[in-house]
């Protein structure tokens, strides 16, 4: 069975975008080898990428740019050519290469992706969208970048979330840059 891993970058106060949706802050660090090339071992590793609207948008407005592809172009490559899918109920199409568009129920449309064949799937940003599928069991790591910035107030990717949701430890990883990922896995 496929399983489905969140990956976000969070402030050191745990919020994923300040109060405006911006997540700048995440990429004003130092970009040393160590962290390069762990973003890049992460983009080519392959399998399918799912998005919340407001992330699909942002992610489709870059990566396939000219800009994207000079600057990265290991994490453009993968991020242009993986499978990608979009949950909205507002998006008209997907018009990103390699994107299906999902508007029905998201829990049950994880559920049976998870049970097809093909490599696990990585939930980028798409706050509302963790905060809907944690409740429903189908999130089975978060991978979280720790980005040694402050910003006082912003969005969690937890928002909404009505109970308590325990989680175990299965990695952390510090870079040189100050950045510190650590890995959990639901308890139950």
């Amino acid at each position: 069975m496929r399983r489905l891993i969140v990956f976000n970058n969070v402030t050191l106060d745990g919020y994923f975008t300040d109060m405006n949706g911006d997540m700048s802050w995440a990429h004003e660090r130092e970009q040393d080898p160590e962290w390069k090339a762990f973003v890049a071992g992460n983009a080519s590793g392959g399998g399918e990428l799912l998005f919340g609207r407001v992330t699909y948008e942002l992610m489709a407005s870059y990566w396939p740019t000219p800009a994207a592809i000079k600057n990265d172009p290991v994490v453009a490559a993968g991020m242009n050519n993986l499978p990608k899918v979009v949950f909205s109920r507002t998006l008209a199409k997907a018009s990103w290469n390699n994107t299906k568009l999902v508007k029905g129920d998201i829990a049950a449309e994880v559920r049976k992706m998870k049970k097809a064949p093909g490599k696990d799937m990585v939930l980028m940003g798409s706050g509302s969208i963790v905060s809907q599928l944690a409740p429903e069991g189908v999130i089975d790591e978060y991978q979280m970048v720790v980005i040694p910035v402050v910003l006082g107030q912003g969005r969690t990717m937890f928002d909404g979330i009505k109970r308590r949701l325990a989680l175990k430890p299965t990695k952390t990883r510090t870079f040189r840059n100050g950045n510190v990922l650590l890995g959990y896995e639901p308890t139950a």
